[in-house]
């Protein structure tokens, strides 16, 4: 028998602890090196937890749902064992030692319903939970009575509650916004841009762009491009408030909002200023895929000069974003309609959007904010800026 610790990955500086998510594998199943035994999820991101070599799980010494720290020991791996070997060397334990035994398919299923399989009464052969299980689980969830109803008010139908924990990203991402509006002096100006020109323009190449880089071109480019060319027009807007001091960063590394499922990220384009248009299309949809599966690295969504968030892709006609801490500005893009605008006295119609720059009050004045947002404006109805770098 050889005996190895799976442990807990090392956190960074600024992570304390982390939440076990669901086992991948019960105790005597057999376990192939490099295959994921747990999800682990810090405020930040979801980290996997790869198995070191090859063997047995023997056992779980913490379970899902559970606060664990960096390096700490969580389960046991024999790596000269045989799955069946330990199955039959404990079947007597299989259904007292640890959680209960859940097929993938099961497992899944009860992600999916959002039921928590550790917890439930196997009812298969020796103790396993089945899919008749989490079902009836659902059942017993949706037919609970609400908590301190009043019997004399009570309304007729189901009317079904349930009461989760926040994940720490969500509880992460509260705990930030709530940061940021009382530590901040945040006001938000607005202005709105015609995107004919860049509409033209991307029409005009997108086919070409995409054969010879791989990528479609987006209007993601544009928009970090614009914001950098503003950004280095008025640096107070790149820069941040630390104590008393004004910190102006030479650098632009813009952070790109992103929705999940698990809650908003918000990854970094490190030195936007250096790469060309194909490479931040590709850095923009590396990042969206991979958020999808909790796939970015802490260091991936640490730091950032200034944020760019896209309401527009979801509808959104007009927000007034939240500062990203600690940045000092973000920019709100909406969704782009067709619109009657004033041109030479004429009313015509054109594809038009509505841009909202939220700023820390403490450092960007009113003026400086008004001209950042105009020159971004400008950089997008003449592209040419953009791409001329004027």
């Amino acid at each position: 028998m050889s005996i190895i610790e799976v442990k807990v990955p090392q956190l960074s500086e600024s992570v304390s602890e982390a939440t076990l998510l669901t086992w991948h594998k019960q105790v005597g199943e057999a376990v192939a090196e490099g295959e994921n035994l747990i999800d682990v999820e810090t405020d930040k991101v979801v980290l996997e937890l790869p198995a070191s070599k090859s063997g047995v799980l023997t056992k779980i010494l913490r379970q899902g749902g559970e606060s664990v720290a960096g390096n700490e020991v969580i389960a046991l791996l024999d790596t000269e064992a045989v799955a069946a070997r330990a199955v039959t060397a404990r079947p007597a334990a299989a259904s007292t030692a640890g959680p209960p035994a859940v097929p993938p398919s099961v497992r899944k299923l009860a992600r999916e319903k959002e039921i928590d399989a550790g917890n439930l009464q196997g009812s298969g052969r020796s103790g396993r939970v089945t899919k008749e299980d989490v079902l009836n689980a659902m059942q017993q969830v949706s037919t609970s009575p609400a908590p301190q109803a009043m019997p004399a008010a009570a309304p007729s139908g189901n009317r079904p509650e349930q009461r989760v924990p926040m994940t720490r990203i969500r509880q992460r991402i509260a705990e930030r916004l709530l940061q940021s509006q009382q530590n901040a002096a945040i006001l938000t100006t607005f202005n709105e841009v015609n995107m004919q020109p860049v509409i033209d323009l991307r029409n005009k190449y997108k086919d070409a762009f995409e054969k010879k880089h791989g990528i479609k071109l987006g209007f993601s480019s544009f928009f970090v491009r614009a914001a950098v060319l503003a950004l280095q027009r008025f640096p107070i807007v790149n820069a941040s408030v630390d104590g008393s001091d004004i910190v102006y960063h030479g650098y632009f590394d813009i952070g790109v909002a992103i929705g999940s499922e698990r809650g908003l990220v918000v990854p970094i384009i490190r030195d936007a200023d250096k790469l060309s248009f194909a490479a931040i299309e590709k850095q923009v949809a590396n990042f969206a895929e991979r958020a999808q599966v909790g796939k970015l690295t802490m260091e991936e969504l640490s730091g950032g000069t200034f944020s760019i968030t896209n309401g527009g892709v979801f509808g959104s006609m007009l927000s007034t974003p939240i500062i990203n801490p600690p940045q000092s500005a973000i920019l709100g893009i909406h969704a782009t309609k067709d619109r009657p605008v004033a041109e030479n006295g004429q009313v015509v119609i054109r594809p038009m959007n509505y841009l909202a720059l939220s700023y820390d009050h403490r450092i960007i004045d009113g003026r400086e904010a008004v001209l950042f947002l105009i020159a971004i404006k400008e950089a997008l109805e003449y592209p040419g800026r953009v791409l001329l770098d004027l």
